[in-house]
Parts: C-alpha cells; structure tokens; sequence
C-alpha cells in the first residue's frame, strides 16, 4: 500500500510527539497557516467522515516548516518555495530537520527490522542526475519512520 501525505504527516507528528497547535504553527511558518481543523482533517484515515488530502505542497509546507524550527534559516535565505514532492525528497527534509547521520539512520532502520548498507542510503540522498541515484520506495520510507518513532518514542 503506497504511503499518502496523511500517512507522512500522522506518522512523523506521533513520532516528534508534536501537539496539534505545534502543527499548526509548523506550517505558518512558510507561506499560508492553516486552521486547527483543515489539521484534523488531514489527520484522519481515507475512511474517516471528515477526511481531506494533504496536498505536496502542504506537506511540503509542514516539512520546510520543520527545518526551520528545528535548524533556522540560513542567512541571505528567504522561505523556500513548495516543490513536488517524492520519497527522496520527503526523506532528505526530515534528514536535514533531524541533523540526522548516516549511522543514525541506520540505527533507527534497523530498529524498525530494516536492513540497508550505507552506499544504499546514500544513494537515496543523490542528485535524481546523479548515476547512483536510487529512489525510496515506500517501504523504506515506511520502515525509516517506524525506526524514528521506535528511537524517539520507544514504541
């Protein structure tokens, strides 16, 4: 079953243990806020009566969101600008929030039950021209934040 936004958004925000309102103001932080209940929309399963599709863009907001409060912006740096998104991307931006290494990642992969060598990992942070590159499926996104909830969380 391939990953949704929602499914991003739900597992990363039980895994940080991070309250609605922290949500909400994670996404203010780049381009358009949104309400507490456009939030809880998002957050319900696809059967759900209420349920609303987090968009690329919003997830993108939330994940741009989260660099900033957690690294700040670079100086000479404006509010990065919504771009499409895909596993690697999604990947990477939760790396760079996290100041995750290389041997954190794998710590937590393995924790999920998730066997990946280095030169795999890194070929899923390559340049998508680069030859090496390798996208991240779902599964290894899936398995990543099972590991972070199980490193953060415990369970």
């Amino acid at each position: 079953m391939p990953m949704t936004n929602n499914d991003i958004l739900r597992r990363l925000r039980f895994a940080l243990n991070l309250s609605d309102s922290k949500v909400v103001a994670l996404f203010a932080l780049v381009h358009q806020p949104i309400t507490e209940d456009a939030l809880l929309a998002m957050l319900k399963k696809e059967d759900e009566p209420g349920f609303r599709p987090c968009t690329d863009k919003e997830l993108c907001q939330f994940l741009d969101g989260l660099v900033i409060e957690r690294r700040g912006l670079r100086p000479g740096d404006g509010v990065p600008a919504p771009m499409p998104l895909d596993n690697n991307l999604v990947f990477k931006k939760i790396r760079i929030a996290l100041e995750l290494k290389e041997d954190d990642i794998l710590a937590m992969l393995t924790k999920a039950g998730f066997a990946l060598s280095k030169s795999e990992l890194g070929a899923i942070f390559r340049n998508p021209d680069h030859r090496h590159y390798r996208p991240c499926g779902n599964q290894l996104l899936r398995n990543f934040l099972k590991g972070l909830s199980i490193s953060l969380r415990g369970r």
